[in-house]
């Protein structure tokens, strides 16, 4: 094919509407964009959330709440620790495995990064997995593994709870804001009254 047919069939295809290719530079959608960058966590100083956590860890603390056994799967191995004559041929080493997905709708859900990220969390699994051999007895170190646990628990709430404010405190607090309301005011009425001044004297001549 001559030189110039091939230009012109080029110029032709490059005009065609329906070419199913994009430039390289085509601007990606700006909506999308902002969706993806809208998800997130709630925000922990969510007043209804941080309330529902200090009512869940004052209740728990308490004994009034409690992590029900059967969330767990307990497992049992040969242990290395203490134990004398156990050790190493009884299966007293207990591991308990607690998943997210059942242990998340026990507790508030400010607590669910902080359990993500502790030295229990697994992420092959998606779990918590606890283990203990302190004892030689596997009913022991099952107790021991839920101790922990609830230790777990309430460290991660009292990491992402802050405390309650007390009403002396409020009280501070409410009298330096109006304290500084009131100089706020006091400033502005002075330089309205020097801008008035001003103005009077102007025209006095």
């Amino acid at each position: 094919m001559p030189l110039r047919s091939r230009w012109c069939a080029f110029r032709s295809w490059s005009r065609t509407p329906s070419s199913p290719f994009l430039p390289f530079t085509a601007p990606i959608s700006s909506g999308r964009s902002a969706k993806f960058a809208s998800t997130g966590s709630s925000d922990p100083r969510d007043p209804h959330d941080l309330e529902l956590a200090r009512r869940w860890l004052n209740a728990f603390e308490s004994g009034l709440k409690a992590i029900p056994r059967h969330v767990g799967q307990v497992s049992f191995s040969r242990s290395s620790g203490p134990g004398g004559q156990n050790v190493n041929k009884v299966n007293s080493k207990a591991t308990l495995k607690v998943p997210l997905a059942t242990l998340f709708p026990l507790v508030p859900p400010l607590l669910h990064p902080q359990l993500r990220a502790s030295r229990y969390a697994t992420d092959r699994s998606q779990a918590l997995v606890i283990q203990s051999d302190e004892s030689r007895q596997q009913a022991s170190n099952v107790d021991l593994c839920y101790e922990k646990l609830n230790r777990l628990l309430v460290s991660s709430a009292k990491e992402v709870i802050p405390g309650e404010t007390s009403q002396e405190q409020k009280d501070r607090v409410n009298k330096l804001q109006r304290a500084q309301n009131e100089a706020r005011l006091k400033s502005k009425k002075f330089h309205s009254s020097k801008k008035s001044n001003r103005r009077g004297n102007k025209y006095d001549d």
